[in-house]
């Protein structure tokens, strides 16, 4: 059997991707996985909040990838969730909706690895900056699995860039797969725990 996964790709700027686009590329065609390009979608930000509660009352999991803009996300996908989670839908009285789905965060970020770290650049650790993320997901009562983060990605090379790509295939074939426990996935680190 196969989970039905809804990926939801946030880039302003997708021809001008050296590592986003490759990314999305490398889960197209995975079974069960539809993919929603919102800038391309919503060009004038006039989301379409019913079409897109259908779409997500519809997946076992849903993918937020985007690079990391200003230690969050990039514009269209805050207004998405502003508008898309409302109260009596996604949380709240009668709000179930999402409940006992899964989230995961695809996440491009130009500093290295070391950077997320008291002693970094950026004083904070990634799971930290992704809290926001992390408390969405629990307030609608959905898992929320390790994320997927490529980090120095002003500096990778090709080739890197294929690895990483690969390997984030890798990865969303298992979540597909329901024999995969997403349950057993939280506080874990991805790479690590889908074999």
């Amino acid at each position: 059997m196969t989970r039905s996964i809804l990926h939801l790709f946030a880039h302003p700027a997708p021809h001008r991707s050296r590592v986003n686009r490759p990314l999305a590329q490398a889960i197209q065609g995975i079974p069960g996985v539809s993919h929603v390009d919102l800038y391309a979608r919503y060009p004038d930000f006039h989301i379409d909040i019913r079409r897109e509660q259908e779409q997500l009352a519809g997946a076992d999991l849903i993918i937020f990838q985007h690079p990391f803009f200003w230690y969050s996300s990039p514009a269209i996908l805050k207004e998405w969730q502003d508008v898309v989670l409302e109260h009596g839908f996604a949380y709240g009285e009668g709000g179930n909706a999402l409940r006992g789905k899964a989230l995961l965060s695809v996440i491009s970020t130009g500093g290295v690895r070391e950077a997320y770290c008291p002693a970094g650049h950026n004083h904070f650790t990634m799971a930290e900056f992704l809290r926001p993320f992390e408390q969405t997901a629990r307030l609608c009562g959905m898992h929320y699995l390790p994320p997927f983060v490529v980090h120095g990605t002003h500096s990778l090379q090709k080739d890197e860039v294929d690895a990483q790509a690969v390997e984030l295939r890798r990865c969303v074939e298992r979540l597909a797969d329901e024999s995969c426990d997403l349950g057993r996935l939280e506080g874990a680190t991805l790479t690590e725990v889908i074999p």
